[in-house]
């Protein structure tokens, strides 16, 4: 998943040491929980010798996981496991999107709407609880034993769709779809179904054109993009910087320390 993923280059791991790149298999799940547990352990470690640690993403719920814990949640019926199973075998990814948009239409404002695995255990969690996906997250913070300091990364809007589409352009020069067949056979695994990978394997079934799943591609990555911004802009304590102001960041995290 080198392309898709947009994994660091041999340079960029060379020139500073890089941690859970290529370190599990696509077939191995790992949920919000489990990064917790598995981040934490990596970052004390790290702390022996460093002062500093970057964590960066991302996925916003795994951010908040490491940064300030997940919350103890209900357990799930077993039997709305297996008629979501059900119904998605059934219907398909639409019914699940437009069954958590019901049920919590601002958690499905900003999660990844074309993963099926992300879509049925947020609409579990609602169900078992009567309770949307914020409040759930929002029970409590865990003061963790270190500083954490909060940057994102913005621009203008229309400027960062342009770069969107021509990083996609790059990445079907770059070889995603010979990739993406190489995966085709284990496409229904929960870790493929996200974009890049998802629209590619609509075309090798034949759904649609190659033109129409790189097209479909773009507007997917957009609309990630786009819920991403909304995850990061709930929490006050980022700091936001263009991401050509580098050394203004470096200056920021100097000042933040001394503090």
């Amino acid at each position: 998943m080198d392309i898709g993923t947009a994994k660091p280059s041999a340079n960029e791991l060379n020139q500073a040491e890089h941690h859970f790149i290529n370190s599990h298999s696509i077939e191995q799940p790992i949920s919000a929980g489990e990064y917790e547990r598995i981040a934490l352990k990596k970052i004390e470690a790290l702390h022996e010798e460093n002062n500093i640690v970057i964590l960066t993403g991302g996925s916003g719920l795994f951010i908040d996981a490491v940064c300030n814990g997940l919350d103890d949640l209900p357990k799930v019926d077993p039997n709305i496991k297996v008629e979501l199973k059900v119904a998605y075998e059934e219907h398909g990814i639409v019914y699940l999107q437009e069954k958590l948009k019901k049920l919590d239409p601002e958690y499905y404002a900003t999660c990844d709407q074309l993963n099926p695995h992300r879509l049925i255990r947020a609409i579990e969690l609602c169900l078992a609880s009567g309770e949307k996906m914020a409040d759930l997250h929002n029970q409590k913070t865990i003061k963790r034993p270190f500083d954490i300091i909060y940057i994102a990364l913005h621009r203008d809007r229309k400027k960062l769709y342009e770069r969107i589409n021509v990083r996609v352009d790059q990445m079907m020069a770059a070889g995603l779809e010979q990739e993406a067949r190489h995966l085709f056979l284990k496409s229904e695994l929960s870790s493929l179904n996200t974009v890049g990978y998802a629209e590619l394997f609509s075309y090798f079934r034949q759904e649609i054109e190659l033109t129409e799943a790189i097209e479909l591609i773009k507007r997917n990555s957009r609309r990630y993009a786009k819920r991403q911004l909304t995850w990061l802009k709930r929490n006050p304590a980022y700091n936001w910087f263009h991401p050509n102001e580098i050394a203004d960041m470096v200056k920021f995290t100097e000042e933040k320390m001394i503090e």
